[in-house]
């Protein structure tokens, strides 16, 4: 994997997917960009016991997002992280855009069920089809 100077890795909760992005990029010595996106929300709260609406509203994303800087400080790698709402392939696509990236790293389950198979959003696949640079897909 030569010449990528920017690599957008796109958290989908594996851990996999940000070591196997840090690694990789290690080897490259390129600029990494770590996104997570959340589900946009649209209902109604129930409030009650909530101390902190920020952590309802963005379902775990900063929390997510901490985790990668305590990893990427760990492995001495410099990251940005961004937490973006909306459509998740619209948003990584977008992401990978405005960053200039030159390749986007994506975790993939191995085994998927019947039900993912037939159902499934195929996030992977549509931000393949999209993507304005090559798609790299972790086994996870």
């Amino acid at each position: 994997m030569k010449g990528y100077r920017k690599v957008l890795i796109a958290l989908n909760g594996h851990k996999e997917v940000l070591t196997q992005g840090i690694k990789l990029a290690q080897d490259e010595k390129t600029w990494i960009t770590v996104v997570k996106v959340v589900q946009p929300f649209d209902g109604d709260l129930n409030l009650t016991g909530i101390k902190n609406l920020d952590d309802v509203l963005d379902d775990g994303g900063n929390a997510a997002l901490t985790e990668v800087r305590k990893a990427a400080l760990a492995e001495g790698v410099m990251i940005k992280t961004r937490l973006e709402q909306g459509d998740v392939t619209q948003r990584i696509v977008e992401v990978a855009e405005e960053e200039r990236c030159d390749l986007i790293i994506m975790g993939s389950r191995k085994k998927k069920g019947i039900f993912s198979r037939l159902f499934g959003d195929h996030i992977v696949e549509n931000v393949i089809d999209q993507a304005p640079c090559p798609v790299y897909v972790v086994a996870i």
